[in-house]
């Protein structure tokens, strides 16, 4: 009921809903991206996870984070200092794309093994620690925004309800994660400009930017495929 605490043992496990109110959960994340009015708003979401992204691989790679910025367009920068080629620059620029799928299937496997708790205080931990690195003042109003909704979820709902929420943040980060890869590539087609995750890594490896934007469709598609299992039970 409203007001009642939330239940403290994190790594305890949580009963699933049942398996339409998963559906509905998916559905209802479809909703909120195959729109094009609605995507240009729950981008920004997903715009935190690319960003985030960045940023952990940056850190675990050795290399200095500097700071993060997200903008009003969806658009995000990430800035990180160090050797300016080499596998940690590599990683780093290949995160973007990728987190918000395997943030995904991460997330569908914890709710797979039924931690619903877990996966909503994880969340809450991690946009936390990304708002340290933020560097402009939208971007702040997004990662607040995003991290107040978790701990509410978290602190005043009941286990149904969080749930429900858990499945449809998974099922839009699954979801969500599957697109900004096909935007990339229309862009790409029209501008051919030379400054996204997929050029940056072409110059890296001198690997074409095609096989890097066939890696984020991999990625992305195989998360979608082995998340929407996990969730739904298969």
């Amino acid at each position: 009921m409203p007001g009642k605490m939330p239940d403290l043992h994190v790594f305890g496990t949580q009963a699933a809903p049942a398996q339409w109110l998963v559906v509905v959960t998916g559905i209802a994340a479809l909703a909120v991206v195959v729109p094009h009015g609605v995507w240009r708003l729950s981008r920004n979401a997903i715009t935190i996870a690319h960003e985030g992204g960045h940023g952990l691989v940056a850190l675990l790679t050795g290399r200095r984070l500097d700071g993060i910025r997200l903008h009003s367009d969806t658009s995000g920068l990430t800035v990180s200092r160090g050797k300016p080629t080499g596998l940690g620059m590599i990683l780093t620029a290949a995160a973007g794309y990728t987190a918000p799928p395997l943030l995904g299937l991460g997330g569908a496997w914890l709710l797979a093994a039924h931690h619903v708790t877990l996966l909503l205080w994880l969340a809450t931990a991690l946009l936390v620690a990304m708002l340290v690195m933020i560097r402009n003042a939208y971007g702040v109003l997004t990662v607040v925004l995003s991290g107040a909704a978790f701990l509410l979820v978290s602190w005043l709902t009941s286990p149904d309800v969080q749930s429900v929420f858990a499945y449809a943040v998974v099922w839009f980060l699954l979801l969500g994660g599957v697109r900004p890869a096909f935007e990339l590539q229309a862009k790409r087609r029209r501008h051919n400009s030379g400054d996204s995750d997929a050029d940056q890594l072409a110059r890296l490896t001198h690997v074409p930017p095609a096989l890097w934007l066939f890696m984020f469709h991999a990625v992305s598609v195989c998360s979608l495929i082995g998340g929407g299992r996990w969730l739904l039970g298969l």
